[in-house]
């Protein structure tokens, strides 16, 4: 029998193993394999290629545009015995694919429908590119198709555009199903939300049968996957009250990750926001205990509309002296010297004033004990992760013990492209570009192998196959 590969992960997360998908290991199905042919569209790197050749598919080709990612994809996948597997090229000028293929699969271009590509949808030419995807669909009728894209596809202004392609779909004969889902629930360290939208032509016997896979009951941290951190070992962490924690009020904008009644498991280096784990420039540098005071007066009443209609405004000498009346000019002038403050039109603002940007060039700093590391990103992100443990039972000694024994001694290392190949769950084997800002963009775009898997597989039990290759 045909295998696939998942490994068992030895975690001191939960003293068990833990059965997670790995391309490198290999493990018999629990259902009989079955042959099926697809086209890898927005190819990439192979995100979807690896998960699907495991199941039992066959490649019949694949479109890309962009030349470094091809080069990849060609020095992983193309070789002797598929040497004339079709390079199809950009989507838009495919003029013939071969007929009675089982599967589309693609990752369509997300940044129309990101916050980070202005969220043009339609009007941006790579959002145009699902109407070459849905002619191709037309013309080809392909028995299902897998495409998968951000969560912002389905929220706020988008979610007419993603009803808009549903019904595109449907009325070409197809059933169709979309979830959202995140890497992190299928054995990834990775907070990953992205819509997988799934289609089975309506004269397929099993049309109407396909359920989206579970989430695994089963999670890892980073200390389980980073070889740098195998010699670390899992922190019971105290369970502490939200009073401690947020002064009683607990911000709306938390996710599942951050637990309301224990320590985060990364620290925040930022200035324009606070919490038990963020880091300030005045923390990190030598301040008195007003100049301490004074930066946290700006921080707390620079959003407040009084002072302006901005997400951020600055302050003048006056507005502070308001808020503290033993200030004096002076006082601001040290902080500015300590390049903290900066005046603008005779107001102070930050000079770290931009959120993302962090402080000394770090952004997040992620600690072993982490179930999650934020999402991959093919502009990247200033990330970083510990490579030792600490443990408090309150918040301020706990900001101390990173400072001491993590910050300041630097043991802490980039997110380099061999963790993001980790993070995505793509195989030991998988060759990466030698440039490791290419490999990182390019393993940012990519998808997560492990949610492939799963997804893919609940819809390969269903078609109605036997090939031989």
């Amino acid at each position: 029998m045909i295998t696939i590969n998942q490994a068992k992960v030895n975690s001191q997360s939960n003293n068990k193993q833990l059965e997670l998908f790995n391309p490198s290991k290999p493990l018999e199905l629990n259902f009989i394999q079955k042959k099926f042919t697809f086209i890898d569209f927005f190819a990439g790197i192979g995100g979807f290629r690896i998960p699907l050749e495991k199941l039992g598919g066959k490649c019949l080709g694949y479109s890309e545009i962009d030349k470094e990612a091809i080069k990849v994809y060609q020095n992983n996948f193309i070789g002797y015995y598929n040497a004339g597997e079709l390079n199809l090229g950009d989507i838009s000028k495919i003029n013939h694919l071969p007929n009675n293929i089982d599967l589309f699969v693609g990752g369509v271009p997300c940044q129309p429908w990101s916050v980070a590509g202005k969220l043009k949808g339609f009007n941006d030419p790579r959002g145009q590119l699902w109407f070459d995807v849905i002619k191709l669909v037309n013309k080809y009728q392909p028995k299902a198709f897998i495409f998968e894209n951000v969560k912002g596809l389905t929220t706020g202004k988008n979610k007419d555009k993603l009803e808009y392609l549903v019904n595109q779909f449907e009325n070409l004969n197809y059933v169709v199903n979309w979830k959202v889902i995140n890497s992190y629930d299928f054995g990834v360290p990775q907070n990953r939300e992205r819509v997988f939208i799934i289609g089975i032509r309506k004269d397929q016997k099993n049309c109407q049968s396909y359920q989206f896979p579970k989430p695994l009951k089963v999670h890892v941290r980073l200390l389980d996957v980073f070889d740098e951190l195998k010699h670390c070992k899992v922190i019971k962490k105290v369970k502490l009250s939200p009073d401690i924690l947020f002064n009683g009020n607990v911000p709306p904008s938390r996710n599942r990750f951050q637990k309301n009644d224990e320590l985060n498991d990364f620290f925040t280096f930022s200035d324009l926001r606070n919490g038990h784990t963020t880091l300030h420039s005045w923390d990190l540098i030598k301040t008195t205990v007003k100049e301490k005071k004074i930066c946290l007066t700006l921080l707390k009443y620079r959003r407040s509309k009084k002072y302006g209609v901005k997400d951020g405004n600055p302050l003048s000498f006056g507005d502070l002296k308001e808020l503290i009346t033993d200030l004096k000019e002076s006082d601001l002038t040290k902080l500015v010297n300590k390049n903290i403050l900066r005046t603008i039109n005779n107001k102070y603002e930050f000079v770290n004033s931009k959120n993302n940007s962090g402080l000394n060039g770090i952004y997040r700093i992620f600690l072993p004990n982490s179930e999650t590391i934020g999402t991959l990103t093919a502009t990247g992100a200033r990330d970083f992760f510990a490579t030792v443990s600490i443990n408090a039972d309150n918040p301020e000694d706990y900001k101390k013990k990173f400072i001491q024994k993590i910050y300041k001694p630097q043991k802490f290392n980039p997110i380099m492209a061999k963790h993001c190949r980790q993070l995505q769950g793509f195989p030991d084997w998988f060759q990466f570009h030698h440039k490791d800002s290419i490999a990182k963009k390019q393993f940012g775009n990519s998808v997560p192998i492990p949610v492939v898997y799963h997804v893919a597989k609940e819809l390969i039990k269903l078609f109605d196959i036997d090939y031989f290759f």
